[in-house]
């Protein structure tokens, strides 16, 4: 390979794909290399005979399940918030036209015991058993204060700096309770732990505008799916690369990764050929430190998420029969430090057989028997035909890359949506460009080809 490439991006997953197609939209000459022979590295779909041969060592899934091809089982799962920004850079490179989506019917919270939904509308919110009456009016409140909220008319800001306020002197100046106090951090912004708590108000307050319009969106719930699988988005990325020029390959054995005299990333060697570019990017799985390895690392693990996907002949209990959803089990309602999440699919989003449920539970690990950390969650399911455990580390980045020009991704974290993962790609892409990723609307944007049908 005589040819020299502005990037090599190794791996396949949702992040290496995005920044793939972003950088080939931008005019930059991409090669994206993958040692497996599928798109979506960890962010894969699997169908059910893959998933019996990597978790059941090859064993064959049972004939009662139904057909491998009706199946779309996601390694890692993750919602789209329908106002996110996977949302806006979907819309953005028009990737959309290679998708379908689906909402998904509901999100729920598990407090004092039970299960209750988020309220999705002022009735729902009325009648939910989540707040007492009085309590109600304190958290209207609030919520107005959010929704009034304008940083140019201090008249709205009720005292508060959304830069100096903390979270805590908020909840306490409407005098929230700490039950809603969970609800609101964990249901509403989505917050994995209460470190929140101490910080200023600004993070929490768009985390909440970001749920209630994209909530406002569609109704029902703030999510949307897309078809047959998350496996879709990073083929979706890919194509808009290729049709800007860049050039993918699939099963390709990683040799060496080549730097020069300074340190400096120089190109990458497989099967024997060394292609050249500028700047590398990559998954962090590219980088496990090699055993008695004397170099220092790329990455560091900063500690494991435990997640469990299982089968289900039944919608999840106390949840209306939903086909879909998003519940989460805030930290303190079951004395831990981070959030449980957990997620439901159906035949309705084209993962599984019909009658089929799929549920996944996921969270950060905190102690030495990750599997029992899952028990508060797993037992909300009701009775569980199949289970598949995972324990996997979350690997960071050890430099920013900029002075080798390696630049590696996170791992995909416990939270059961993909605000995290596109603050990771936005970073990135900083580091490798210099610039901002801008999000420029397209000329027809109220046709934004999100299509969130129930």
């Amino acid at each position: 390979m005589d040819e020299t490439y502005d990037y090599i991006i190794l791996g396949t997953g949702l992040k290496e794909c995005l920044l793939s197609g972003l950088l080939s939209v931008d005019g930059k000459k991409v090669l994206h290399m993958d040692r497996n022979d599928y798109y979506g590295g960890e962010s894969a779909s699997l169908n059910l005979t893959q998933l019996y041969k990597q978790f059941k060592n090859g064993a064959e899934p049972p004939k009662e399940l139904g057909r491998d091809r009706d199946y779309a089982v996601d390694l890692i799962p993750k919602f789209m918030m329908a106002n996110g920004e996977l949302t806006k850079i979907l819309v953005h490179t028009d990737v959309t036209r290679y998708l379908e989506f689906k909402q998904i019917a509901g999100s729920y919270v598990y407090r004092d015991g039970r299960i209750s939904k988020v309220p999705a509308t002022e009735m729902e919110a009325v009648r939910s058993p989540l707040v007492g009456l009085f309590e109600k009016r304190r958290l209207k409140n609030f919520l107005t204060w959010v929704a009034n909220y304008n940083p140019s008319n201090p008249a709205t800001h009720q005292g508060i700096n959304l830069d100096q306020t903390s979270m805590k002197e908020v909840y306490t100046k409407f005098g929230l309770e700490l039950g809603t106090q969970d609800f609101v951090g964990h249901a509403l912004a989505l917050h994995q732990d209460d470190m929140y708590l101490n910080q200023p108000v600004r993070d929490t307050y768009e985390r909440i505008i970001l749920y209630t319009t994209s909530m406002a969106r569609y109704g029902k719930s703030p999510y949307i799916y897309p078809l047959y699988g998350l496996g879709e988005l990073p083929q979706g990325f890919a194509r808009l690369s290729a049709i800007y020029g860049g050039t993918y390959m699939l099963d390709k054995k990683i040799d060496k990764i080549e730097y020069d005299d300074k340190g400096k990333f120089i190109g990458v060697t497989s099967e024997g050929e060394t292609v050249k570019a500028a700047k590398l990017i990559a998954d962090p799985t590219y980088f496990l430190p090699e055993p008695g390895a004397k170099e220092e690392s790329k990455i560091f693990e900063e500690g494991k998420v435990v997640r469990a996907i299982c089968i289900l002949k039944h919608p999840i209990p106390s949840t209306d029969d939903s086909d879909s959803l998003q519940l989460i089990i805030p930290q303190k309602q079951v004395g831990r430090k981070n959030d449980i999440y957990i997620t439901a699919l159906s035949v309705v989003h084209s993962v599984c057989a019909k009658d089929i449920y799929i549920a996944m539970v996921s969270t950060i690990v905190e102690t030495s028997t990750p599997e029992r950390e899952l028990e508060a969650g797993l037992k909300l399911l009701g009775p569980i035909y199949e289970k598949f455990v995972s324990i996997v580390p979350l690997y960071m980045p050890a430099s920013s890359g900029n002075h080798d020009g390696v630049y590696i991704s996170r791992s995909y974290d416990a939270t059961s949506h993909f605000e995290t993962v596109t603050d990771d790609v936005k970073n990135i892409y900083l580091r490798v460009t210099g610039n901002e990723l801008t999000l420029k609307k397209r000329d027809n944007a109220e046709d934004d080809g999100i299509q969130g049908s129930a």
